[in-house]
């Protein structure tokens, strides 16, 4: 197969699970890699051009009942209880990033953001061809999301300088993981904003 273009039809924009926690000091029971926090600050320039292109963004939310009766196996892992109702770090960082009224929101209980939740149901809607992931965790919830994205036949990129993983190792072989799946998919914030810059200007 010949490497396709960085953007294939129609690109949305799936903001993965950039919450409160990652701009607060305290521990929210996940473990994050040196220069997490940054990464997500980058991750607005991303939310930024594709406002100004007019793509449509995507909100994902982790949250769990504070029952925990939905966290199944998570808690088998190295992640303590996390994301919980009620918590300061579980709200989406709207401020942080910018959010929109025109901007979508769709909440999940598992790493996916397609397990059990309605985003297939908008990218059909909306037509979508190219998902652009930002957000955490690489190796965890953005991994997973590209990975049921990929099996659903969308083109996916991932701006490998606005994801951050539970340790730089795990980051970059989730890079590496899902660049296996498509060539080209890993792109930087300046790449990917410059391709959307590109698209605004020759829609104008």
């Amino acid at each position: 197969m010949p490497r396709q273009p960085a953007i294939v039809g129609n690109p949305v924009l799936i903001v993965v699970d950039i919450q409160k926690g990652a701009f607060m000091e305290q521990d929210f029971g996940i473990p994050v890699m040196p220069g997490y926090r940054e990464n997500m600050e980058r991750a607005k320039t991303v939310v930024a051009a594709a406002h100004a292109a007019q793509i449509p963004v995507v909100f994902i939310q982790e949250i769990h009942r504070r029952d925990m009766v939905d966290f199944g196996r998570e808690l088998d892992g190295t992640e303590d209880v996390h994301c919980l109702e009620g918590d300061a770090g579980t709200p989406v960082a709207f401020e942080e990033m910018g959010r929109i009224p025109s901007d979508y929101f769709i909440h999940k209980r598992r790493y996916s953001a397609f397990y059990g939740t309605e985003l297939e149901i908008l990218l059909k809607g909306l037509k979508a061809q190219t998902l652009i992931l930002i957000g955490g965790l690489t190796d965890v919830c953005v991994h997973y999301t590209f990975a049921d994205g990929h099996q659903g036949d969308y083109h996916c990129r991932v701006v490998g300088d606005c994801v951050g993983g539970s340790s730089e190792a795990a980051h970059q072989a989730s890079l590496n993981a899902m660049e296996y799946l498509q060539e080209g998919a890993v792109m930087t914030a300046d790449q990917i904003i410059g391709v959307l810059g590109a698209r605004r200007a020759a829609a104008a």
